[in-house]
């Protein structure tokens, strides 16, 4: 048996050697490797997807130690791209992983082609940037899956995926709405979002480490690592879940949330 084969054997057991088949030909771009997209990535890699493009700007600060996968005392100051990249290879050698040192804006948006990738998770913090990916994602063949606020919450059991339209207490989300609109964007996808009330009693700081923190005021709010990480496994499971409803049901349509 490959590596694969024996690493995955569990996956097989669970879905089937048809949906593990359909997983490794799976192509899957990833925009935004934070304390989110980090934890998606992994589980992309360890559910068997057998494609992955990473794409982030930023490089792995002290801040980031409390939430993100990538983020250790020796991978300070790396790419959070490389370091990520590197440990998803010690975890699976064979998936073929591509990484992009860039932040994603209209400007980049040409190095990468949705209609290249079966499904499109965005993993943003910019208002500005989500909605154009989004944009671009929802005019493409891809399948997109996006990720709202995370920040702010203390409570993993509040976590839910569902259509974005109906998303109520998101600030986040509710910019997004704006954004959409503005552009007379308003068709359907699924979002991973959470429908606890903001906990945060204190009020934004800004980031110690990062000058170039992407929000438009440069300010960002507290995060814990048993969100975000959540937010990422519920992304990743959107993605493992849709390709083994198809695989075992050739003749579904694409997962979209009714609006």
């Amino acid at each position: 048996m490959t590596h694969r084969d024996t690493a995955l054997h569990r996956m097989q057991l669970l879905l089937g050697p048809e949906p593990l088949a359909q997983l490794a030909k799976t192509r899957v771009l990833l925009v935004g490797l934070g304390g989110v997209g980090s934890w998606c990535a992994e589980a992309l890699v360890r559910s068997g997807v057998g494609h992955l493009h990473l794409v982030d700007f930023d490089r792995v600060q002290p801040s980031n130690l409390n939430r993100q996968l990538q983020a250790t005392t020796r991978t300070v100051g790396h790419a959070k791209t490389a370091a990520l990249e590197a440990r998803l290879r010690d975890v699976m050698p064979g998936a073929h992983i591509d990484a992009t040192e860039a932040m994603y804006t209209p400007d980049t948006a040409h190095r990468f082609d949705c209609n290249d990738y079966d499904y499109v998770i965005d993993a943003i913090d910019s208002i500005p940037n989500k909605a154009h990916l989004i944009a671009q994602t929802l005019a493409s063949r891809a399948t997109l899956f996006s990720a709202m606020g995370a920040a702010g919450k203390c409570d993993p059991t509040r976590v839910r995926t569902g259509p974005f339209w109906k998303v109520q207490g998101c600030p986040l989300a509710r910019h997004l709405r704006k954004a959409l609109r503005q552009q007379h964007i308003t068709r359907a996808f699924s979002c991973v979002y959470s429908e606890e009330p903001r906990a945060q009693a204190v009020t934004a700081h800004r980031d110690p480490d990062d000058d170039n923190t992407p929000a438009a005021t440069g300010y960002i709010n507290g995060s814990a690592v048993q969100i975000t990480g959540t937010f990422g496994l519920f992304l990743a499971a959107l993605v493992v879940n849709d390709v083994t409803r198809r695989a075992t049901s050739p003749l579904a349509a694409p997962a979209t949330a009714p609006q």
